[in-house]
């Protein structure tokens, strides 16, 4: 019976630690739901009576849970070291011991001291029991980040609470020795001590002062010691909990309601040419952009963008940028690693990211499939970047090095692209051949269209899902109902596809 107990209470494999999970999610919001409704009621009233009884029976509830949990907990050292019948029971009560001191079992223990009528209002930090459900916060847990960072430098906030206390006491003791027969506030060594821990905080009520002069000397000390306390404090928390805290963003997207975004997968230093162009192309206001990469998030990222600390190329860490949700991808390539081995990360990516749209059933019911757009360093790969799902795949370096031996026979071309693929004056578009224009040839869409009277120029014809492009193709072209139209012009002039 006892192993019955401790599976149900502390391996969540179990399925009667999941049905004392449910159990203990109904009770908690029944308590929070009574603790709402009984202000609504009179002081005094019958029903708020009532209300309080059922209360503190779920009270009661909680209180047995928590003993048995504390009860069953079996401390790991047993599991590794063999131990004499004492020094079993020594482990016993320190691992029980260490185990209450938990954050989430400190919070707990908060919970069920409502008992005492005076702090009834900790009720509302039941709630706070919701947060051992890994459901609600299933990737990058701010508060489980928190928790994790107490524990693995808790001997620095060990050492920095005992150096409080040291003072505390210190204080406190000298304090009550000089003005107990002088100063009719300090009656006794508490005190003394409620005293020094308001001057070492530099809270300061006022409500207790020293009137003789080493008593405000010993206070001095404590003065100049408790900047030191607050400092050291500072330091701590800013070394332990600073990395806990910015998880917190990536919680926030994953959690937000974003759709129809823009994620970037990858990033290396020199990027930020890439993300300068995103923001010119796309309003940050209007299209979210979020890049993703296994790293810190670099200075240079501009603030209105996004960053996802995670790895593209894991299907489980693609859930944090609602992947699914988005409107197309961006997977760039490395510079830090040969070609071929950053087109094999590349085509990983791309791997993964169809595999998991697959098995969430997005293609059937999206009503415009996710576009992914992949560059690709070495020429023999582009074809295995298509098979591998990339909608459209550029050879930066080959674009790269035909534009510079091209430059050197036809002067300026170079240049003259460069204005045609960055935005500006005259930028390259797709667009969608409006319905109602009868067109069965390329001359007689071009003429329908009369792009001229509106500073755009036709060159071309694309496929987008085919991947096949015809620029400045004979007039007599047959059109194919997934042919979209390629033109230069200032703006947009058609519908995009």
């Amino acid at each position: 019976m006892f192993e019955a107990v401790r599976v149900a209470f502390h391996d969540p494999r179990a399925r009667s630690h999941q049905i004392v999970g449910a159990v203990v999610w109904v009770l908690i919001l029944l308590s929070v739901i009574l603790f709402a409704v009984e202000f609504l009621f009179p002081r005094g009233g019958e029903e708020r009576l009532l209300l309080r009884t059922i209360d503190r029976g779920l009270l009661i509830v909680f209180v047995i849970e928590y003993l048995l949990r504390v009860a069953t907990y079996r401390p790991t050292d047993l599991l590794v070291f063999r131990r004499p019948k004492i020094g079993r029971a020594r482990v016993h009560v320190l691992g029980r011991l260490r185990f209450m001191l938990h954050p989430m079992m400190l919070v707990d223990l908060a919970t069920i001291a409502a008992l005492v009528p005076e702090m009834r209002g900790l009720r509302a930090l039941r709630l706070l029991r919701l947060l051992r459900a890994k459901r609600i916060l299933r990737y990058g847990n701010p508060f489980t980040g928190l928790f994790h960072a107490f524990e693995r430098d808790r001997f620095l906030f060990t050492l920095a609470f005992a150096f409080v206390l040291m003072q505390v006491l210190l204080g406190g003791s000298s304090l009550f020795l000089i003005e107990r027969e002088l100063n009719p506030d300090i009656k006794s060594i508490a005190d003394g001590c409620w005293l020094a821990l308001v001057t070492i905080t530099t809270v300061g009520f006022g409500e207790v002062t020293p009137v003789t002069t080493l008593g405000r000397a010993v206070t001095g000390v404590l003065m100049v010691g408790g900047m030191f306390t607050l400092a050291m404090f500072a330091g701590i928390v800013g070394h332990s909990l600073l990395n806990a805290v910015l998880r917190v963003r990536e919680e926030q997207f994953r959690m937000g309601n974003y759709v129809n975004h823009i994620v970037v997968c990858g990033y290396e230093e020199g990027m930020h040419l890439l993300l300068e162009t995103l923001v010119t192309e796309h309003d940050p206001e209007a299209t979210k952009i979020v890049l993703i990469a296994d790293q810190e998030r670099p200075p240079e990222i501009p603030a209105e963008l996004y960053w996802v600390r995670g790895d593209p190329a894991k299907e489980s860490e693609l859930d944090k940028v609602r992947i699914d949700k988005a409107a197309s991808v961006v997977v760039a390539g490395g510079r830090r690693t040969s070609p071929q081995l950053a087109d094999a990360v590349t085509l990983l990516i791309i791997f993964t990211i169809r595999s998991y749209l697959a098995s969430k059933g997005t293609p059937a019911q999206r009503q415009r499939p996710l576009y992914l757009v992949a560059e690709v360093l070495d020429s023999e790969n582009v074809q295995h970047a298509r098979a591998a799902g990339a909608d459209e795949v550029i050879e930066t370096r080959r674009l790269g090095f035909s534009l510079l031996a091209h430059a050197i026979e036809h002067h300026g071309t170079a240049d003259t692209l460069s204005q045609v693929v960055l935005r500006g004056e005259s930028s390259l578009f797709a667009g969608v051949v409006p319905p109602g224009v009868a067109a069965r040839t390329y001359g007689e869409l071009v003429a329908a269209l009369d792009l001229r009277s509106r500073g755009g120029l036709a060159i071309g014809v694309t496929r987008g899902t085919t991947g096949v492009d015809r620029v400045n193709p004979p007039d007599d072209l047959p059109l194919k109902p997934d042919m979209h139209l390629l033109y230069l012009a200032p703006t947009q002039l058609l519908e995009m596809p």
